[in-house]
């Protein structure tokens, strides 16, 4: 600055500084500035000696973070010595091809300038070199996850669609919008093609996916095949077994409900049903992945909200026939297109925006805790016009550490003040499977009102009676989550509200939770939440069966993603050069990202 002045303080071997820092040394020095503009020291100082020329010596260093007895001198000479030895022995990672067309520097000229660059254009340079490297890897283990299922068993080619599909189209108590036409017209394509299909249907909430995955349940039957949906909830197994019923049942398409909670005979008769073909669409839940359940030519498998099973449990799945199925994936997490390349890189996507006719978009209202009596007022209006509402809180019982409302507490308190001659439950992932059902078959029946509730209630729960939710302390959801919370109401014809309560006054805050007050678009929602809250908390590779990347950033890095991704789909076109490649690729996914592709 403008004193060119500051302290550095040595606390020990000040004999041997003294001998070291003879007056008139030039010394590079880096470490914290600390102080005001009187006078500033340098904390946790590192000296280098310049002894020749300073200009040529004053370069970019690096500052490692350091443990124990380690300094940076130290480690800094010992990462010279082994890239001296890299330059002989380290192999090049990348295919010769791909480095020139993507402009990138060799393996060990990045290495080096990654540690002791010579310019800031070689600094980022070689970060892009290993950031393309670690997605290029990932999206070639993910295109040869997905040429090595496609060629181990031949796929089940199904015909046109015929009479029978055409009439369930038909029957439909709406006609599709031409966001569900085109979905249903990239999954029908597929299926008719002798490869099987590996497509993921990507839906905001509401927007009517359901529907589309019944349209490919019928086309299995239709061709004599069975076919089966994992949904992750029993709540949400049943909901789908009921839907599917009235689609297909008119038509002779034989659906059948799977639960861990069957009894023993009942389990077997369907389970042997099942294996003689005389079942056609079976729902279920994890219950599905049981070694008895066999079918007699599986050739589709939907799963619903396929994060929370992984891609093992997908393959075990499909592994329950002898070809190899199509298989369908449907979720209502909206996840921008380069994000999708990563996480659902072996799929092929169709998007679903839009919300079937006849639904209304649900109002938005955001208040501070003033208001709570108020809200909560307006619930027993609605419940007395005959309808029902969700009341949902961040925390099942209330926390020393969290300052949030409890289900708990929230139940407490409105069962003995507002809602005290209300029907109403409370439901929270502690509860027993069977008492959840209980709960959630009475709500759907109009027998409970007012439901109080954790998040157990975000995916998939249909009961267009509901028509106002209530979410407690706001602020410490997600706008993605938010936005999940809200698709349970709006379902029907009639208007919804979701309120936003907290007891936050920051514009902060505020400003955060009026975003989705103006918005119902998931997709936008997602990209915001992104830049709030970054890729990392939003979309945790982990959760998707994927492991974490090291050095590449998924919401940083959206251009290098597809970059990545077309140079992978390029080589493994070039038969020669991908041969030449695999051993070495094979290693670095056993290496990175073992937890999926055992190849």
């Amino acid at each position: 600055d403008e004193t060119g002045y500051a302290n550095v303080y040595f606390f020990m071997g000040q004999r041997f500084m003294a001998r070291k820092y003879k007056p008139d040394t030039t010394l590079l020095i880096t470490g914290r500035i600390k102080g005001g503009r009187a006078a500033k020291m340098v904390s946790e100082a590192t000296c280098i000696v310049i002894e020749n020329d300073f200009e040529q010596a004053l370069g970019i260093l690096p500052n490692y973070h350091l443990a124990g007895n380690l300094t940076q001198k130290n480690l800094q000479a010992w990462i010279k010595t082994a890239l001296a030895k890299a330059e002989q022995e380290l192999p090049e990672s990348l295919p010769a091809s791909i480095i020139k067309k993507c402009n990138l520097p060799d393996r060990v000229s990045a290495l080096k300038n990654i540690h002791f660059p010579q310019s800031w254009q070689a600094l980022s340079e070689a970060r892009k070199r290993f950031i393309f490297e670690e997605l290029f890897l990932l999206q070639c283990g993910l295109l040869y996850y997905r040429s090595k299922n496609q060629e181990a068993r031949q796929g089940l080619k199904h015909g046109v669609d015929g009479e029978k599909l055409r009439e369930i189209i038909k029957a439909l108590p709406f006609e599709l919008t031409p966001a569900q036409k085109q979905a249903w017209l990239d999954i029908s394509l597929d299926m008719q093609d002798v490869k099987p299909m590996h497509r993921i249907l990507q839906g905001d909430v509401g927007s009517g996916k359901t529907v589309i995955s019944a349209l490919a349940l019928a086309k299995a039957a239709e061709n004599g095949y069975q076919s089966c949906i994992m949904a992750p909830t029993e709540i949400l197994a049943v909901q789908h077994y009921e839907t599917l019923s009235e689609y297909l049942a008119p038509f002779g398409v034989r659906v059948a409900l799977l639960t861990g909670g069957m009894r023993a005979k009942e389990r077997r008769n369907l389970l042997e049903e099942l294996e003689l073909g005389i079942i056609d669409v079976l729902v279920g839940t994890h219950a599905l992945l049981q070694e008895d359940v066999r079918f007699a030519k599986l050739s589709l498998v939907v799963t619903d909200e396929q994060h929370r099973f992984g891609v093992e449990q997908r393959a075990k799945l499909a592994n329950k026939s002898d070809y190899a199925p199509d298989v369908l994936i449907m979720t209502a997490t909206p996840i921008p297109r380069t994000l999708a390349l990563t996480v659902y890189g072996d799929l092929d996507v169709s998007l679903m925006k839009g919300r079937p006719p006849g639904r209304k978009p649900v109002q938005t209202l955001c208040y501070t805790e003033e208001k709570r009596n108020e809200v909560y007022a307006g619930v027993v209006r609605q419940v007395e016009a005959g309808r029902q509402a969700y009341i949902v809180c961040p925390l099942i019982e209330n926390s020393e550490v969290l300052n949030a409302r409890s289900a708990e507490n929230v139940y407490d308190e409105l069962m003995q003040s507002h809602f005290k001659n209300i029907p109403c439950a409370l439901l929270h992932g502690r509860l027993k499977g069977a008492e959840k059902d209980a709960i959630m078959e009475g709500f759907s029946r109009g027998e409970i009102k007012v439901l109080v509730s954790t998040t157990v209630i975000e995916v998939g729960v249909n009961v267009p009676n509901a028509t106002l939710m209530v979410v407690e302390n706001a602020e410490r959801f997600g706008l993605a989550q938010l936005h999940q919370l809200r698709g349970r109401v709006g379902r029907g014809s009639e208007q919804s509200y979701c309120v936003l309560l907290t007891p936050s006054d920051s514009p902060e805050t505020l400003a955060r939770l009026q975003v989705l007050r103006d918005s119902d678009d998931g997709f936008y929602l997602a990209e915001k939440d992104l830049e709030q809250r970054g890729a990392g908390q939003l979309f945790g590779m982990r959760q998707h069966g994927l492991p974490d990347l090291r050095i590449a950033d998924i919401l940083r890095d959206t251009e290098v993603i597809v970059q990545a991704r077309n140079m992978a789909q390029s080589l493994i076109k070039n038969e020669a050069e991908w041969q030449e490649m695999l051993e070495f690729v094979k290693l670095q996914l056993d290496d990175r990202f073992q937890m999926i592709f055992n190849v």
